[in-house]
């Protein structure tokens, strides 16, 4: 490590270029991490706030909710506890009333004597005393408490009882009503009365009914739509990122040790044990990595800082350790082509 650090410091620009550009390339990956993650999290910020662990819906919804409809019958015939709630989801639009201007929302009609209802945190104003009072998601910011608004087909006026924050389900802010109101609003017969159910038992729920089907938490998520392939997406990007980092530091490091050459043939003629000529290629690489990382960690906690709220980043600190851990460790993978060389010499010694 001696010898590595000081050979660093003798070639600061020549080192310091290059942990610049590996720094900008870990900088890029922790922002795509961060996007990922935030995208991740306004498709089930609402899932997570329920604590869902299965749910129950028709079977012919093919795992949407927003697209499942159960009658009276079929929801009584299902095993309820203290730990599921009935929900009634359709994504649809709100305006304030006898204004044009529409916002796309998902309304979730709950029961409020049920477990979603009653964890529900507010920033803002009052639980719904009334079956035609709502409560929005914060991100809704041009709506305040005590506005009038109406809900997608029903010709209901709703008032705002109340804000709640952080509630997003499939990229679109959530509006909760009363379970009653969702089936008018969804425009559609009212024998139909809710999506389905949702547990957050770790015991999954069960059914007889073989109109039915019960999701995991997992299946659920994956049946979102448009959730798989950009959680997808930004995975293939994330792991290409890291694939072109390893490229990066292999080529970087294979023309310094390629220029060092002539300086390690005097050090092996000098005695210096062959063990320590390829400690210290491992050891430099370790220093530029943490320095690079540092640097684009950096980077990204000051563009952090900068960026407006529109932009849907999510910073976790276990991803982006993760992260990091992963962009070391094909660094130091990188490190090996280097090491083979010095090897190489050696031998030809």
């Amino acid at each position: 490590m001696f010898l590595a650090w000081h050979e660093m410091k003798y070639e600061k620009l020549r080192y310091g270029l290059i942990i610049t550009v590996i720094g900008l390339i870990a900088f890029l990956i922790f922002i795509i991490s961060s996007l990922a993650l935030g995208l991740a999290h306004q498709n089930t910020a609402a899932i997570d706030s329920w604590h869902t662990k299965s749910t129950l819906m028709n079977k012919d919804a093919n795992g949407n909710m927003g697209q499942s409809v159960m009658t009276e019958s079929e929801l009584a015939a299902q095993t309820q506890n203290k730990q599921t709630a009935v929900v009634g989801i359709t994504p649809t639009n709100i305006s304030k009333t006898h204004k044009s201007d529409h916002d796309a929302v998902q309304f979730i009609g709950i029961n409020s004597d049920e477990y979603i209802a009653q964890n529900l945190k507010l920033s803002k104003g009052h639980q719904p005393k009334h079956q035609n009072e709502v409560i929005i998601s914060d991100k809704l910011s041009q709506y305040k408490v005590n506005d009038k608004i109406r809900i997608g087909l029903d010709d209901t006026e709703y008032t705002v009882s109340g804000v709640t924050p952080d509630a997003l389900y499939n990229m679109a802010p959530v509006v909760y009503g009363n379970l009653k109101n969702w089936s008018p609003i969804k425009g559609i017969n009212p024998t139909f009365k809710a999506s389905g159910l949702i547990s957050k038992s770790s015991a999954s729920l069960q059914t007889n009914d073989k109109r039915l089907k019960v999701y995991d938490r997992q299946s659920y998520l994956d049946n979102l739509p448009g959730y798989t392939a950009q959680k997808m997406t930004f995975i293939f990007m994330i792991v290409f990122l890291i694939l072109i980092s390893l490229i990066v530091v292999t080529i970087f490091l294979y023309i310094l040790t390629i220029q060092k050459l002539p300086n390690l043939a005097v050090l092996r003629a000098q005695g210096i044990p062959n063990r320590y000529l390829v400690q210290n290629t491992f050891n430099e690489t370790l220093l530029i990595m943490i320095l690079a990382i540092g640097f684009g960690a950096v980077l990204t906690a000051v563009s952090a800082f900068f960026m407006p709220n529109s932009v849907p980043v999510y910073f976790d600190l276990p991803l982006m350790l993760g992260v990091a851990g992963g962009i070391l460790g094909t660094g130091l993978l990188g490190s090996f082509i280097p090491m083979w060389v010095i090897t190489k010499l050696i031998l030809s010694q």
